[in-house]
């Protein structure tokens, strides 16, 4: 393939762009690629009023996105040697714009979950794959920094994408706004034509094929990286449990928040996005398992806010279980990508592979014990999430 196209340049390439400009590069990557998967929950209440369906079935079809992401974080990890990153990345990005755009005219809500699965499949090939390619590409002291810029990047498409989703919605209709998605993940595709450079895929040994899985499966062998992997799942499930059905109780008495207030609440994932850039310097200060556990406390006590039922002390929780679960998250990526010393895409495939199976089980079993049991019952599931999650941070030994 022809290396004609600029390179998204490291520390240890030649090149004239600035840290600070590669690392502006990294977060839009990442944003332009996930902004799709949480944005929708900004209209959760008025997709359940069209589709005249539960908060939970609501939730389950706008978060089966989840569910094509682990199945692809997995299906990628199992073939990226043999995949260009930076075609990979492209043609996953430009295939992403189709569902999005179709998700405008769903007719029902099982369409509506299947272009759901299509849409994480195309983002999780993109992301599995720009993690495989930085892991490839930083050097070991830059890993850190360069894995905190792309998950910095992917909590600014959580805000970001949550204002313009219901921005959109709010002022030109839901159609509108998927259309305007659709618009970004081309975007995307663009972005990553200029800025990352062509990569050769491994050739493949004949008869190596039944020895390579084997090789690629025995990140599961390793202690360390099972329990990074169990982290994953957990915070996912913790997250999309707290973000997705948050949402119900925020536009219900008393708070009866109106669309674009509820999407303007968004702007507490801002602390989240700063404090995520630091997470790789912090974890190389004071080490993987005193960062991972600061962050799941601090999550941890945001959660009794979320019980209060006043606006205040609700989006201050929020804003402590935003920070405290994308801080986790970018230490335990970054844990992955230098843990894994060989195949690192494979590592990083099989990690969101659990990730995101965490998301979509917290969906369905959270989303049940909300609506019969009320909020308080699924928060007390967030909680045993972060804590199962604390208890699997004992296994990170850099």
């Amino acid at each position: 393939m022809s290396q004609a196209a600029p390179t998204l340049d490291m520390p240890h390439a030649a090149g004239s762009i600035t840290v600070l400009r590669r690392t502006l590069i990294i977060g839009l990557t990442a944003f332009l690629t996930v902004v799709d998967l949480f944005a929708t929950q900004a209209i959760l209440p008025s997709l359940a009023r069209t589709y005249q369906v539960t908060p939970a079935a609501m939730g389950l079809a706008v978060n089966a996105s989840t569910f094509g992401m682990a199945v692809a974080g997995l299906t990628v990890a199992l073939s990226d040697r043999h995949i260009d990153r930076r075609l990979g990345i492209l043609v996953s990005l430009v295939l992403l714009a189709i569902p999005t755009a179709l998700l405008a005219s769903a007719p029902n809500l099982t369409v509506f979950a299947l272009l759901r699965i299509a849409q994480g499949l195309c983002m999780a090939s993109a992301f599995t794959l720009t993690l495989a390619y930085l892991g490839e590409e930083c050097s070991a002291m830059d890993a850190g920094g360069a894995f905190a810029a792309y998950i910095t990047g992917n909590v600014a498409s959580n805000l970001i994408g949550r204002l313009i989703s219901a921005g959109v919605a709010d002022h030109l209709g839901l159609a509108a706004n998927f259309y305007f998605f659709s618009a970004l993940n081309l975007a995307g595709a663009v972005l990553v034509y200029f800025t990352i450079h062509g990569t050769e895929p491994i050739p493949m040994m004949q008869g190596a094929a039944p020895a390579r899985l084997a090789d690629r499966l025995r990140h599961l062998r390793d202690a360390k990286l099972r329990a990074a992997f169990g982290i994953g799942f957990c915070i996912l499930f913790a997250f999309i449990g707290t973000f997705t059905y948050v949402n119900f109780v925020l536009v219900a008495a008393p708070l009866s928040l109106g669309p674009m207030s509820l999407g303007l609440v968004y702007f507490v994932f801002l602390p989240a996005v700063v404090t995520t850039l630091f997470a790789g310097r912090v974890a190389q200060v004071i080490g993987t398992r005193p960062a991972v556990w600061g962050a799941l406390a601090l999550a941890g006590i945001g959660l009794p806010l979320l019980l209060t039922g006043s606006l205040p002390a609700v989006l201050g929780g929020l804003a402590l279980v935003g920070v405290g679960t994308f801080f986790a998250q970018a230490v335990t990526t970054g844990f992955v990508g230098r843990t894994a010393t060989e195949d690192k895409g494979a590592a990083s495939g099989i990690y969101l592979a659990g990730y995101f199976s965490g998301g979509l089980v917290g969906t369905a079993l959270l989303g049940q014990l909300f609506d019969r049991f009320g909020w308080g019952a699924c928060v007390g599931g967030i909680a045993l999430s972060l804590a199962v999650a604390a208890a699997l941070a004992v296994k990170l030994r850099a």
